[in-house]
């Protein structure tokens, strides 16, 4: 996915997080509601990832050194690593904290006023409606580059960033619909353990998110190769030269989002000189980089040159 696509749906995700934070923790203050609480950290969080992924977008754009010859495209990877044990430890674990504490300690019936019940309902509602926008501009900026099924298109995507504000907002929005109905069922059954055990369902809900999130990127950050149609697309270019004896180990590597390492070993035909050979590795690169222009570094190694 583009870079700029991802920096318009993170940007749109802190922007609607933020509000949304405030008036969370405005309604949580003066209804004392546990989910409410628990969905403003969460929002919080949000938020702060938002940054994180920024600033992992902007130093993967760092131009190669001497320390890193292949650039910093990991980088992304590395933040959004981060931005999983925020969500987990920060999200997940203090809504869980928050929920049993208030189901281990709180008593009493609950503030059936309409200045409470209002306040609550005007902020979920409210809050479904931004984050519901913001999800939107985020899916839209995915599906334009991922056209595929979605299911797919998420596992094989390589653009950490988009994937993360794509959960995020996904989390974000069944959190509030899991919030909402445990405010509901506490004002209808005068019973704050709903209230606590929708918090309790917000951390659960936010320990997979940041589980699905850190798995997914712990491959992109130990080397994940291209995916299958991208390979299948290489050794079609391949398989187009008559003076190749053979081909093989065809390895790949995701360096960023949009920059793949290549390796390959081919066979020349025994009666080509050095010459002969030069041009056709030559022009075997430019096609691969015309149909992939992610492809970014090549390397082919060669056998039986005279």
């Amino acid at each position: 996915m583009a870079t700029g696509g991802s920096k318009l749906a993170i940007f749109a995700s802190m922007a609607a997080n933020l509000g949304i934070a405030i008036m969370k923790f405005i309604a949580s203050f003066f209804t004392g509601s546990s989910a409410m609480l628990s969905e403003g950290i969460h929002s919080l969080v949000d938020t702060t990832n938002g940054i994180l992924l920024l600033w992992g977008l902007k130093k993967s754009k760092v131009a190669p050194d001497s320390q890193h010859p292949f650039g910093h495209g990991k980088e992304i990877y590395f933040w959004s690593f981060v931005v999983a044990i925020f969500i987990f430890a920060f999200g997940g674990g203090v809504a869980l904290y928050e929920g049993i504490k208030y189901l281990l300690e709180h008593t009493g019936e609950v503030d059936h006023s309409h200045k409470m019940m209002y306040w609550n309902y005007g902020v979920l509602i409210g809050s479904l409606a931004f984050e519901g926008a913001s999800l939107w501009i985020g899916w839209k900026e995915f599906r334009a580059t991922h056209p595929t099924g979605f299911v797919s298109a998420l596992r094989q995507s390589k653009d950490a960033a988009s994937i993360a504000v794509i959960i995020e907002n996904g989390a974000a929005v069944i959190g509030l619909l899991i919030a909402l109905i445990g405010v509901s069922l506490t004002y209808y059954f005068n019973n704050p353990d709903f209230d606590a055990w929708a918090s309790v369902l917000i951390g659960l809900l936010l320990a997979f998110v940041a589980f699905f999130m850190a798995k997914e990127t712990k491959h992109l950050l130990i080397g994940e190769a291209a995916i299958e149609e991208e390979i299948t697309e290489i050794v079609d270019i391949f398989k187009q030269y008559d003076q190749l004896e053979a081909f093989g180990n065809i390895k790949t590597m995701h360096m960023g989002p949009n920059d793949i390492m290549l390796g390959a070993n081919v066979n020349f035909k025994d009666d080509l000189t050095v010459g002969q050979i030069e041009p056709i590795i030559k022009e075997i690169k430019e096609k691969i980089v015309r149909q992939n222009p992610d492809i970014k570094h090549i390397f082919i190694e060669t056998d039986s040159i005279k």
